[in-house]
């Protein structure tokens, strides 16, 4: 049914289903995915059918149209258990979304930024390098703070799941830090990936802002590119000074 492509919000009628708040289906051809959170489940599109894949097989569910919208029922090896609705989810909306997305998403990277650069200051022992970490935490601390001002911005607040995650994977870093050798040079190679792959993020960010019509959220994510840049370039000038470092801490001397 080609008239079911696109990305549909799905409303709970009535039956045993669950309150369905943000819970949307996309659908492409033969295939498509109900997606509720971090949770996707699959399924292939026949006829006014929807047959799930494992691990959720035995899941069928039939839609029939409702005006512009689909009204549903949802199945359990052929019995009925539930009824819902479709709406089909325009093209600003789906922008927004993603929009707020990938605004979450650098928020929260720049907050697992700070941890990691938390734990480099605590295990770096040289006092230049020190202050220069120092003034990119200053950096990034405004970083965070402005996607959490664009977040506020579009009605949204930080996602708990994304903000766990970071807080878990510096954790799981800190002790290793603070036991492993050449931590100058280790530190500099992280911390380079790590500008890098902030810098990849906010390039997305910018144009999808641009693409909804978000010129404060692509004007912040360009002038945070330039800083973070800075910090690349920075590291990049100091290679020698870093495997230098790596060698003494290991006693070598050169």
């Amino acid at each position: 049914m080609v008239e079911l492509d696109g990305v549909w919000q799905v409303e709970r009628v009535g039956g045993a289903l669950p309150p369905m708040v943000g819970v949307r289906k996309k659908i492409a051809g033969t295939r498509g995915r109900t997606l509720a959170g971090p949770i996707s489940m699959p399924f292939e599109v026949r006829g006014n059918a929807f047959h799930y894949k494992a691990p959720f097989a035995g899941l069928v569910d039939y839609v029939e149209p409702e005006g512009v919208n689909f009204h549903g029922r949802a199945t359990y090896f052929g019995r009925e258990f539930g009824q819902f609705r479709m709406r089909r989810v325009n093209v600003n909306e789906q922008l927004e979304t993603q929009l707020v997305k990938h605004i979450d998403e650098a928020h929260a990277m720049e907050q697992n930024v700070l941890r990691m650069l938390d734990g480099m200051i605590s295990t770096t022992d040289d006092p230049e390098i020190v202050d220069q970490l120092e003034h990119h935490r200053m950096e990034t601390q405004r970083h965070s703070d402005r996607m959490l001002e664009r977040l506020e911005a579009h009605g949204a607040s930080p996602s708990v799941v994304r903000q766990a995650g970071g807080i878990l994977a510096a954790l799981a870093k800190l002790p290793l830090d603070m036991v492993r050798g050449e931590k100058a040079g280790r530190n500099a190679r992280d911390g380079f990936a790590t500008e890098h792959l902030e810098i990849a993020g906010y390039e997305l960010l910018r144009r999808i802002a641009q693409k909804a019509g978000d010129e404060e959220t692509a004007q912040a994510a360009a002038e945070i590119i330039l800083e973070e840049q800075a910090m690349a370039d920075k590291i990049a000038a100091n290679w020698d000074r870093f495997a230098e470092l790596s060698l003494q801490e290991e006693g070598v001397t050169v």
